[in-house]
């Protein structure tokens, strides 16, 4: 259980943070970016959530992406180390992704076919949901090149669920938008 009950702490006042291992790390390291973007996602997957209200399931959808991203978060805080005794720390887990690839089948069924690519817009719910998918393709290139350095840890899960979760709001940016009825598409070249 988390308790909070200082908000601010001056530890950070030199310029780093502290990583769940104890680490401490520049502000600017592309770990500590990288899961700041994944909180900057869920904060932006709030902002959707204003207008999705009236949509029970994909809501509860969204607040399920919503802890997920804390899980997340957490995951990418704490990175294994070889050299260090394992301790017991939460992790993102397969079926995390899992369900997502099920959430968006199921929502993928009801939408029109795709006859161009989809403008980012149509209603408030729907220009907020391409909102947050591009702050996840942002995250997922973050999580991506953090993966490829040779003395840091990512786990699968975590790459697989910032892929699958960006696949997720487009196609749920697309079933607020009358499923598909009220995409607005790209025409390409129409203005030249």
């Amino acid at each position: 259980m988390v308790v909070l009950n200082k908000i601010y702490t001056r530890t950070g006042d030199d310029g780093t943070t502290a990583l769940g291992t104890g680490e401490r790390r520049p502000k600017y390291d592309l770990r500590i970016a990288a899961y700041g973007t994944i909180d900057e996602l869920n904060a932006a997957i709030g902002l959707a959530r204003l207008h999705t209200a009236a949509n029970a399931d994909l809501d509860a959808m969204l607040v399920r992406i919503q802890n997920d991203l804390f899980d997340l978060g957490a995951d990418l805080c704490t990175p294994e180390r070889p050299d260090k005794p394992a301790r017991e720390r939460l992790r993102l887990v397969e079926t995390q992704a899992t369900r997502l690839e099920q959430e968006i089948d199921r929502l993928n069924a009801e939408l029109a076919p795709l006859t161009s690519f989809v403008l980012p817009g149509g209603t408030p719910a729907a220009a907020h949901l391409h909102l947050a998918r591009t702050m996840c393709r942002r995250a997922e290139r973050m999580i991506v090149e953090l993966a490829a350095k040779p003395d840091e840890s990512v786990s699968a899960a975590v790459v697989k669920y910032v892929n699958r979760l960006s696949d997720f709001l487009f196609v749920a940016g697309r079933h607020v938008n009358g499923k598909g009825s009220g995409d607005v598409l790209w025409v390409p070249g129409q203005n030249r």
